[in-house]
């Protein structure tokens, strides 16, 4: 396996579908159902090659590990250079696992302009998978920013009546969000003289230096979250996507802010970030808060969808800044949850709306008198949603509030009472659509699942409930990869601390294992609690 290019294979593949698909010919209705054949068959392959990283992967190393290096850019001394760790896997695992999910929920309810609709996943899958992968500054951005072309085209040529305003808005925020970011990196290549993620995790940036530095990858980090309160793009973005354009925009796009964080922010700027977490954390509770109240007033179901979204991923930034193993790994963990959950919910949407063509909470009830198998399936990723045991959601998010216990209790209190507000707004969801008496004559004529929407939701149903009850082997995962990235922020501070007041600091580091620290800042700091 090491002589074989596997994860360049992964990355590109869906590309090489691209290719067939543009040189296919037909008329229209041979032509859409081929090109929905090679969209779902490339996806399918490509999830099939991700699982031998899966099978492959040693869990006992925080190395990275599949790892190609070729010189690209020889005047900037930047590399074609990509390679996973235990944090990445899990993050390419879930963008190969939706994608043909996605393709399949379009089989369908793309009717127009098909080959083009599939062409833009497909290209959209490369950009998601390469950029969790990339260990180059200039190749993450690429990947970062090329993201945008394939989405900014799903909503904006198959989205709703709004598709065009919600397309821009949606570009101009990401795009003009990451413009920091490349100066940034910019900057960083003028300091360490390449463009190695590696290499510039390993140097230490002077403390003010970090600061600017830290805010520029901020600003392009919380839009894509997105944080309050620059998430207004978001609710609009979703409520105008087609089905499987929500899919992907909330189960992976909204996880590269979180990723980058992980990625950079504590490792490579651990100064700010530890000086920053107060700032974070006030940001989350905000927003687990807030939008879930807002989430609370919601009419139209994929505008409460979204709206949960930004509460949930308030509650990965928080627990990405306890600085803890058990954060941290929670953080990852719901993320993971999240990406699988959200999916699921849009997915729900799009069943009862290809029937009935509408998004009004009003327009329906009693459902499950009707549609029994759609009922049981929305209980399961509502249940998801709000934290209950035996699913996902229960795991990423009782970590975090051990973390957050840890760090303060009313802190811990905020991040609390945001999910019991989420438990609120996705029970009256469900109470609203499947339970009541079916009065309304359009509903007592809808039909239950068809075998294709079951075969796009049976295996959303087994993910979070298999890993819900045993949530060890992403746990696993993980792991050495969430201690290695705290041994690094660690070290800076410990670093930082040495050079403000030698006799104060009790840890050499020597004594910092690369492998699982065992206390973070937060606990091995007395002076500087956050």
């Amino acid at each position: 396996m090491t002589t074989v290019p596997l994860l360049s294979i992964i990355i590109f593949l869906p590309l090489f579908g691209v290719g067939f698909l543009l040189f296919m010919r037909g008329d229209e209705a041979i032509l859409a159902r081929n090109a929905r054949s090679v969209g779902l068959l490339t996806s399918l392959v490509t999830f099939f090659l991700s699982l031998l990283l899966v099978v492959s992967f040693d869990t006992k190393t925080s190395d990275y590990q599949f790892v190609e290096k070729v010189r690209w850019i020889s005047s900037l001394n930047s590399y074609y250079h990509v390679g996973i760790d235990g944090i990445s896997l899990l993050f390419v695992i879930l963008s190969t696992f939706l994608t043909p999910l996605a393709i399949l929920a379009s089989w369908k309810s793309i009717t127009r302009r098909v080959r083009d609709y599939m062409i833009a996943f497909l290209v959209l899958e490369t950009m998601m998978i390469g950029m969790f992968c990339a260990l180059d500054f200039i190749l993450f951005y690429l990947f970062f920013e090329g993201v945008l072309i394939p989405m900014y085209l799903i909503i904006g040529i198959w989205g709703g009546v709004r598709r065009i305003y919600a397309s821009l808005k949606f570009f101009l925020y990401t795009f003009l969000g990451s413009v920091l970011m490349l100066v940034a990196i910019v900057a960083i290549f003028f300091q360490t003289g390449g463009t190695s993620i590696e290499e510039a995790t390993a140097y230490h940036f002077a403390r003010d230096m970090q600061m600017w530095l830290w805010v520029a990858f901020f600003v392009s980090f919380a839009v894509k979250v997105p944080m309050w309160p620059v998430h207004t793009w978001l609710p609009d973005a979703h409520v105008e996507a087609p089905t499987a354009g929500s899919v992907l925009l909330a189960g992976v796009l909204l996880k590269m802010g979180g990723y980058g964080f992980l990625r950079f922010s504590l490792p490579i700027f651990p100064e700010a970030s530890h000086y920053f977490a107060p700032l974070i954390f006030g940001l989350s509770i905000i927003a687990v808060i807030y939008t879930s109240l807002v989430a609370l007033v919601q009419k139209d179901m994929k505008k409460l969808i979204a709206y949960s979204s930004i509460a949930h991923m308030g509650i990965v930034t928080f627990g990405t800044f306890t600085f803890l193993q058990e954060g941290v790994q929670g953080a990852v963990f719901q993320m993971i949850s999240h990406g699988l959950v959200s999916a699921a919910l849009f997915l729900c949407v799009g069943v009862i709306y290809d029937r009935l063509h509408t998004r009004e909470i009003d327009r329906y009830g009693g459902l499950v008198e009707r549609m029994p198998y759609y009922a049981f399936g929305f209980m399961v990723f509502t249940f998801a949603s709000v934290g209950l045991p035996g699913t996902t959601g229960f795991v990423g998010e009782i970590l975090i509030l051990v973390a957050a216990f840890n760090i303060n209790g009313f802190l811990a209190l905020g991040i609390a009472t945001g999910m019991v507000l989420g438990a609120a707004y996705a029970l009256w969801l469900y109470r609203r659509v499947v339970f009541g008496a079916l009065t309304k004559d359009d509903l007592k004529k809808m039909m239950d699942l068809t075998r294709i929407e079951k075969m796009v939701l049976a295996p959303l149903v087994a993910a979070i409930v298999i890993f819900g009850v045993y949530p060890q082997p992403l746990l696993d995962i993980s792991d050495k990869s969430v201690a290695r990235l705290l041994a690094s922020y660690q070290r800076g501070i410990t670093y930082a601390k040495a050079k403000e007041s030698p006799s104060e600091v009790k840890i050499s580091l020597f004594e910092i294992s690369s492998e699982k620290p065992k206390k973070s800042f937060v606990e091995t700091s007395k002076k500087d609690t956050i």
